[in-house]
């Protein structure tokens, strides 16, 4: 019996402890959400909460970003979506050659930039290339016939000009003075969808693309280009044109975070050129240079890494006129910083035969100034041809009849000498792309991308013969 009494006594003491434990930690849950709605009635701004963790940093000051609306206004009217046509005759097997065959239609669209009120319109030559016909559509929707004025195959660009008056136009900024980080837009008309506007930064200058026919001086945005914008605007914050939008670096063809555009100083001198001269002026320093690196730089025993280092200076041209010297790096020009090749060339693109520039080079540690008048290239060898080649006046160009080519000096091509082609020769196409200088001769032949292309010769009796390279 005392066992059954110990036995109960101990079940109801053991009920007794249990449940004030559980009371007690009741009361301690129900007291927690109280204590941090306490705790939050105390801080009751997030701004304080942050600053009680110790946040040093500062809100983003959105009232400092450019007015992308008031540009993309500003803007807009003057992009244009271009249309090309293209007529291909195809050729079928016929006994032992081949006869026509149908003919079909391609067509090929990008986009332009109109640059003066009476329809000049800027443009990228591969937008345009092999045309039969052009058009151009407006931001109004409204459609006209184009004419292709000029081309510059080497940096992609290409004229045309439309029968309008009072048009919209882009007014021209200055590339050179475009910074990194640089907030920009590009403008576009892709597929006749209408303008489309994309946004984004500087993100590189001076970029040199291997297989870019020879632009060395690319602008790099983050601005999102896809195909059928090429030939576009790329524009600062002032509404300016700041470069045509040119190519993307892409695996698969579509935007991936890298778009190219030409500067637009660059642009600029083509389109004077082709008006005033309807051919390239190229201003030639007279030099052959490196680009200076770490290594160089130890080599040479200089502190410098950037520059361009100069290792020959050619007779008579505007270097060797000028107070340059072998072992010179150029580390500015005008008010140009020259960090590598690229920015050396990319700005002599700018100038003309004839031009003045202020060079500032590094000689022995010690820096020196000087003018140098650029020259022209008057003559050339073209290796690939066996030909030497230069320019000649339009005295003697009338003479064989034409108004453009450069005069054949001399012919170490058996080939062509077998055929008949001789000293005294012109050379006035190539792949019906007229010549008028030994530099337009050089560019093109460095960006045929085929195995086959055509020459235009003007014997010296005036006779018109061509010729197909193989």
């Amino acid at each position: 019996m005392k066992k059954i009494f110990a036995y109960v006594f101990i079940g109801v003491v053991s009920s007794l402890a249990t449940l004030i434990i559980y009371t007690q930690l009741t009361d301690q849950t129900k007291k927690k959400p109280t204590d941090i709605m306490t705790a939050q009635k105390k801080d009751d701004s997030i701004e304080q909460f942050i600053k009680n963790v110790n946040y040093t940093g500062h809100p983003a000051d959105y009232s400092k970003l450019p007015d992308f609306k008031a540009i993309v206004k500003k803007t807009k009217n003057t992009v244009v979506h271009v249309r090309n046509t293209r007529y291909v005759q195809q050729y079928q097997p016929y006994y032992f050659g081949y006869r026509p065959g149908p003919v079909y239609k391609q067509e090929g669209t990008g986009s332009g930039v109109i640059i003066s009120p009476d329809g000049f319109i800027v443009t990228n030559n591969h937008v345009i290339k092999d045309a039969s016909e052009i058009e151009v559509t407006l931001d109004n929707n409204k459609t006209y016939k184009a004419k292709l004025i000029g081309t510059d195959v080497n940096n992609d660009i290409a004229i045309l000009k439309i029968e309008a008056d009072n048009l919209p136009f882009m007014i021209f900024g200055d590339s050179d003075k475009v910074e990194l980080g640089e907030w920009v837009l590009a403008i576009g008309n892709p597929y006749n969808l209408g303008t489309t506007v994309t946004a984004g930064i500087v993100s590189a200058k001076g970029r040199d693309l291997k297989g870019n026919n020879k632009i060395e001086n690319f602008i790099q945005t983050d601005a999102v280009v896809n195909p059928g914008n090429s030939g576009g605007a790329l524009v600062d914050e002032n509404g300016q044109l700041i470069g045509i939008n040119t190519m993307i670096f892409s695996m698969n063809g579509s935007y991936i975070g890298y778009s190219f555009a030409i500067p637009s100083n660059i642009v600029k001198k083509i389109i004077n050129d082709i008006l005033e001269f309807g051919s390239i002026k190229k201003g030639v320093l007279g030099i052959k240079a490196v680009e200076l690196n770490d290594e160089l730089a130890k080599k040479l025993g200089t502190e410098t890494s950037k520059g361009v280092y100069v290792y020959e200076i050619e007779k008579d041209s505007g270097a060797d006129k000028s107070d340059m010297e072998i072992g010179d790096i150029i580390i500015k020009i005008d008010d140009v910083d020259i960090s590598g090749m690229s920015d050396l060339l990319g700005y002599l693109k700018t100038k003309r035969p004839g031009d003045k520039i202020e060079i500032v080079v590094l000689r022995n540690g010690h820096k020196k100034i000087f003018d140098v008048v650029l020259s022209q290239n008057n003559a050339a060898y073209i290796k690939s041809m066996g030909l030497s080649v230069k320019n000649i006046d339009r005295k003697t160009l009338k003479q064989y009849g034409v108004n453009h080519g450069v005069f054949i000096d001399r012919v170490n091509n058996n080939l062509l000498y077998q055929n008949g082609i001789r000293a005294g020769y012109l050379i006035t196409k190539i792949n019906d792309v007229e010549i008028h200088n030994v530099d337009d001769l050089t560019d093109i032949l460095t960006t045929l991308n085929r195995k086959q292309y055509t020459m235009e010769v003007v014997s010296p009796n005036g006779r018109v013969e061509k010729y197909i390279f193989r």
